[in-house]
């Protein structure tokens, strides 16, 4: 985040930079920059972007349903034999984060249960408010555009985006992985 500053930096006297970790990833992450970057171009100081990019920060959450194990097995986050009794079971797994950590979430059997499964996990966070969403996937275009769908008419949707998860998060996770990110809107 960059905004004016004091003049107090002799390498750019004009500029001042916070850094700040998001604690997250995909579109999660977005929702944080989108957020600070809102904040600024309303014209709200340094240290007021950074508060309204925690903030955001804290409310922001993902949620991912991994299509097969093998590519997370290869990114070194599960062990091998886990890896090929998920395989064997066809078991899906659903991931998110906290305090800057991908955390187990659950597993299920197949993509409906897990789609399912996902939602739930959704509306229990954002109840009846209303929700910023994206949509995320990797290089599974239709399967989203009917998540994207079923998000629209589930929930009371104050943004909705489609969007693909970003190569790393596409070797990370594997080509079929869905995703949400979101946040209630306070």
């Amino acid at each position: 985040m960059c905004r004016q500053g004091t003049g107090q930096d002799r390498a750019s006297s004009d500029t001042s930079i916070e850094v700040l970790d998001s604690q997250t990833v995909t579109a999660a992450e977005g929702f944080i920059a989108l957020a600070a970057a809102r904040a600024a171009a309303e014209g709200k100081s340094l240290a007021e972007v950074t508060k309204v990019a925690k903030e955001m920060r804290d409310k922001a959450t993902f949620l991912i349903l991994v299509n097969t194990i093998r590519y997370v097995y290869r990114t070194g986050r599960i062990p091998k034999v886990a890896a090929r009794v998920g395989s064997m079971l066809n078991i899906k797994l659903i991931l998110t984060s906290s305090s800057g950590l991908v955390r187990f979430a659950g597993a299920v059997r197949n993509e409906k249960r897990g789609i399912d499964r996902v939602l739930q996990m959704m509306r229990d966070k954002v109840g009846q408010n209303p929700v910023h969403v994206a949509v995320m996937h990797a290089y599974a275009l239709d399967e989203a555009e009917k998540l994207k769908e079923r998000v629209s008419s589930e929930f009371n949707c104050a943004e909705l985006w489609l969007t693909e998860f970003s190569p790393i998060m596409g070797y990370a996770c594997g080509t079929g992985t869905l995703g949400l990110a979101f946040y209630p809107e306070s």
